[in-house]
């Protein structure tokens, strides 16, 4: 769907709006309403579900979202969280460099530097989009960080935090005393981060504050747990960097075990990659034709990677593959510095007297971008409807009860929905409107069934129970529709078969 009729539908659904709507908006920081809030929520919990299911070792924390600028000198952000700015010297309208490249088709822009980049602007005579005019201040590097005084003389000096991976990082050595001192170590966080992005673009893909879900897995790599083994025809769309050397363009379906044997990854990182694949195919409902991995080189990937894969999707409404989380092997980097910043040991001794520095696996998943892309994916137009076929556990209610005629039936929509809800089900009242409005109203923010309370119902306590995607109907008791809802929520996991 076009990005322009997807924004319509959230703003009339009340999914989501510009901030500061009345004044003009603010680029690159959106509100979300009811509907929207309730799906980001779901979306979060499907998210921890799964990765935190992975195993009984991992756990989420909810750690402070400020950082003071030891931290992110530590980490390398203060030096290195940049991208390249770039100034119309016509109108004075600023720039990344390397997204003015892609827009021209340049594959590589991401992976460009400085004068690389100042050159490829002049060959391909890039003009300013707003002013039209072709002259560009050469790239500098622009630090995305927001940062800030703070204490009663701003003496000091802090940051809100660019990811949330470095909070797993600071928590690792009261995490590991607290549950049991024992390696694979799994430290979730899905929280927000902010970045001062030079031009927010692409509604919920480069926002100023967004919403991040990242797990950072301590692990000692000489003794990994045996569980972490691939299925030998396990196959993904993989489009590596060894083939893209070789001037591929296209993913093609690849064995896991394959790329391990070759050496293109250990078997441990295929391991995650599989339960990532998974995840977007089964649990959030992503077409497998429009999903594939991405390797990014060594000049593409950030500077603490050894492997990064990138999860993608196509998306209609923004013009190609757009990625929506990553697979990224870390190493030792980040409790190395860690430990050198804060001149603190972040060894671990395991059972057996080894003292090893864990290293890490990071699997991050950006929770709005994936909102945006199911409804690019999973929003579609049926005749003189607009149907979004969200999976039951990420719409924002599981049903909407509609009393057919409102002053009649009323109380006894009003019941059902009281005693719904007091079996746990999310549900909403809506006597507002034509039945038709109603149902498409509830289709359009993804609501899986619509329950008509009519006539039959105050005498025999049946319902007519309407399905979103097929529009079928059928009659039900109220047990029979307990045990519809309750079939329609169930959750896959982790641990389920694996089916390629």
């Amino acid at each position: 769907m076009e990005s322009e009729a997807l924004m319509s539908t959230f703003l009339r659904r009340g999914v989501l709006w510009p901030t500061a709507e009345i004044y003009g908006g603010i680029q690159g920081l959106y509100d979300y309403g009811e509907a929207g809030s309730s799906i980001k929520r779901n979306l979060e919990a499907a998210w921890e579900r799964w990765f935190v299911g992975l195993s009984p070792g991992y756990y989420r924390i909810e750690p402070a979202e400020i950082l003071p600028e030891a931290v992110v000198r530590a980490s390398g952000h203060l030096a290195n969280f940049a991208d390249p700015l770039v100034k119309c010297n016509a109108c004075g309208e600023e720039y990344r460099a390397d997204t003015l490249l892609e827009a021209r088709g340049v594959q590589d822009a991401e992976a460009l530097r400085g004068e690389e980049l100042q050159k490829r602007l002049v060959e391909l005579k890039i003009r300013c989009p707003r002013c039209g005019k072709a002259e560009f201040t050469p790239p500098k590097a622009f630090n995305l960080m927001f940062g800030f005084d703070w204490g009663a003389q701003s003496e000091e000096r802090a940051y809100l935090r660019p990811e949330t991976a470095q909070s797993s990082y600071l928590a690792f050595p009261r995490m590991w005393n607290a549950m049991r001192k024992k390696l694979p170590l799994g430290v979730a966080v899905v929280g927000k981060a902010y970045r001062n992005e030079i031009a927010p673009r692409q509604v919920l893909f480069r926002m100023r504050a967004f919403t991040q879900a990242e797990l950072q897995i301590f692990f000692d790599p000489e003794g990994l747990p045996d569980s972490w083994r691939v299925p030998p025809d396990f196959s993904v769309p993989a489009l590596t960097a060894r083939d893209r050397e070789k001037g591929a363009k296209e993913a093609t379906l690849q064995k896991l075990s394959d790329l391990v044997a070759q050496g293109q990854m250990p078997e441990f990182y295929a391991y995650h990659l599989m339960q990532t694949y998974r995840c977007y195919r089964d649990v959030l409902g992503y077409p497998e034709a429009r999903l594939r991995l991405f390797e990014k080189n060594e000049k593409e990937r950030a500077f603490y990677n050894r492997i990064q894969y990138d999860f993608e999707a196509h998306l209609d409404s923004l013009g190609g593959f757009k990625e929506l989380g990553a697979v990224h092997y870390r190493g030792d980097y980040d409790l190395t510095k860690h430990s050198e910043g804060s001149k603190t040991d972040l060894g671990v001794t395991l059972e057996n007297g080894r003292h090893i520095l864990p290293h890490v696996l990071e699997l991050t998943f950006g929770v709005d971008r994936n909102l945006w892309a199911l409804a690019d994916l999973l929003m579609k137009k049926d005749g003189d409807r607009t149907v979004w076929s969200l999976p039951p556990y990420l719409a924002p209610k599981l049903a909407g009860i509609l009393p057919l005629i409102p002053k009649e039936h009323g109380e006894d929509a009003l019941r059902l929905h009281r005693r719904l809800v007091a079996e746990g089900f999310h549900v909403v009242l809506d006597d507002s409107g034509s039945i038709g409005r109603r149902y498409a109203r509830l289709d359009e923010i993804g609501t899986p069934f619509a329950i008509t309370v009519d006539r039959d119902s105050l005498t025999n306590q049946t319902y007519t129970l309407r399905e979103r995607d097929s529009k079928a109907q059928r009659r039900v008791t109220v047990e029979e529709l307990a045990v519809a809802l309750r079939k329609a929520s169930l959750f896959p996991t982790p641990h389920s078969e694996v089916r390629n």
